[in-house]
């Protein structure tokens, strides 16, 4: 009997074990390998990310790309084919990032460890190193196997600390500059967790708890201490530059644009955000202006009846199917009331009207699926390296805001349409500062600027933090400051062309079905969901 299935696993005998599907067996083990080659090994307990770690590992990683390249894909579904290409994608982003990128070298938020909130997409946005503390997953009072590990990541800080002076040699300013605040950050969330600790701990008797602690702290503001020493001595510019940025773009996040085509693209959104603006406005010239919430319970009432109305809309107009889980997704996330002084741009919309801003948190859908219902194919069920979901996450979530715009969602309430148009002029005119300062045509702080005087009625002139956050992203990690817009335009090119492939079959476009293809391919980018669904 072993026999048997030794020559049925290699597909010798039975049809059903196909010579295709042995080879895509293949694909799914030099998976986990490169994925277990990709975490670096550890050195003083942090992972190494030195030169020598990197010299030394450089030739096993090309045999990995020649193991990859030998693998025969020939009779392959669509599918698999996209599952091959997205992991080409992931070793291409592994390469760039050591020979351009280099956030080890030039980024010291690169060293940021600790994370106080879970973020909106498949994996933290930019890049982080291999030994983070999510402090949210943890529950206070910390016990058990759960207590270890938070002590256990807490001792990698002191040591991942002092190995990034040797590793930053950069001479990138505004990266160096700006990574000061999230090491800063790291410092202020270290101070608050132990005070939180405090309250449900015994200090004398969880001595090695608040001994790592303590090391995690003073190690922090040792770091940040010597990051402002060597800030006057960084002079260079931090972007990656035109023919870089474009070969990431195609290669590495599969966005089939170069920087110039991004730029025209986005300019061409911003513009019709712009213009449908004031169409907008003009169209509702007779009609009451917006009344934002003014207090916890007018901000309360608002958001209840935006979460309602969200869900019955999407039901009732037949836009998604409705899973269990969706609505309590939502509602964990419906934001809180911010005194109107206090608002940045997403909580001055939030407190009009919640809508624009919930139908953008289709992202929490996706990551609840994520989470209740992994997909069963391994490859697509972690999260993809190096922000490689960017395009099928943000530009879903962009996508669907004016989607829902034209299916009908404002339809009782038309100034809410203009707080469409002002995000995503927002996120048009962000993204294009983004792009001058990777070409190294603008600063950041520059860059900031065209952030700023393109989004409509000031509202990014509310608070700096929001601001300097988003572009110090978007330096840091190339293609993410245009996904919302480049992601948004690869999904309506799907549509188009998904939509004219079922009208030639003579069949008839489903938007419910759409998005349950879409949202069921895993976190994998778009032109490869697009390849899966027509081919070409």
């Amino acid at each position: 009997m072993k026999i048997i299935a030794y020559f049925l696993i290699l597909g010798l005998v039975c049809p059903l074990f196909s010579q295709q599907d042995v080879n895509y067996e293949k694909l799914h083990e030099f998976f986990f390998q490169w994925r277990n080659f990709e975490s670096p090994p550890l050195r003083d307990g942090a992972p190494d990310y030195t030169k020598g770690q990197f010299n030394k590992r450089r030739r096993v990683f090309k045999s990995l790309e020649r193991k990859l390249a030998n693998i025969d894909t020939s009779g392959w579904s669509r599918s698999a084919q996209a599952d091959y290409r997205f992991i080409r994608a992931e070793m291409n982003g592994y390469e760039f990032n050591e020979r351009v990128l280099k956030s080890w070298e030039r980024d010291p938020a690169f060293y940021q460890t600790v994370w106080t909130y879970q973020s909106d997409v498949p994996a933290h946005e930019g890049p982080t190193n291999h030994a983070l503390l999510e402090y949210w997953q943890y529950s206070v009072p910390l016990k058990g196997r759960e207590k270890d590990d938070f002590i256990r990541d807490l001792r990698v800080i002191p040591s991942l600390l002092e190995q990034a002076r040797i590793n930053l040699t950069g001479n990138a300013r505004d990266l160096w500059v700006a990574g000061i605040r999230d090491i800063e950050d790291q410092g202020k969330n270290l101070k608050s967790i132990e005070k939180t600790l405090l309250k449900h701990h015994n200090q004398q008797s969880d001595i090695p708890l608040f001994d790592a602690m303590t090391k995690a702290r003073v190690a922090t503001a040792d770091f940040v201490a010597w990051l402002k020493d060597e800030a006057p001595s960084k002079t260079g510019p931090s972007g990656i530059g035109k023919e870089n940025y474009s070969w990431y773009q195609k290669n590495v996040h599969l966005v089939p644009l170069t920087w110039e085509e991004e730029v025209q693209l986005l300019e061409r959104e911003l513009y019709r955000a712009w213009s449908f603006l004031k169409l907008e406005e003009h169209r509702n010239r007779n009609l009451p202006q917006l009344q934002a919430a003014n207090s916890p319970e007018e901000f309360a009432e608002l958001t209840d009846k935006a979460v309602k109305k969200m869900m019955k809309f999407l039901e009732e107009e037949d836009i998604m199917y409705i899973k269990p889980n969706m609505e309590q997704a939502l509602r964990e996330h419906m934001g809180k009331y911010v005194p109107s002084e206090n608002r940045n741009f997403f909580s001055i919309g939030l407190h009009y009207d919640p809508l624009p801003l919930y139908s953008h948190f289709y992202h929490w859908f996706d990551l609840a699926e994520i989470r209740d219902n992994p997909h069963t194919n391994p490859i697509r069920r972690l999260a993809p390296l190096y922000n490689i979901y960017d395009s099928k996450s943000e530009g879903i979530a962009t996508a669907v805001e004016e989607m829902f715009l034209h299916a009908g969602l404002y339809d009782d309430n038309p100034r809410s349409r203009e707080i469409v148009w002002i995000m995503l002029a927002q996120r048009a005119a962000r993204g294009l500062g983004s792009l001058y300062a990777h070409a190294n045509m603008m600063t950041m702080e520059e860059a900031s600027q065209v952030h700023v005087k393109w989004t409509p009625r000031n509202w990014m002139e509310r608070e700096p933090e929001l601001l300097r956050f988003e572009q110090h992203l978007y330096l840091r990690q190339p293609g993410y400051g245009t996904c919302y817009i480049t992601g948004k335009y690869l999904i309506e090119k799907l549509m188009t062309e998904y939509g004219e492939k079922l009208e030639t079959e003579g069949s008839e476009f489903v938007l419910k079905d759409f998005l349950n293809i879409y949202n069921n391919a895993g976190s994998i980018p778009v032109e490869l969901i697009r390849y899966e669904m027509v081919g070409n």
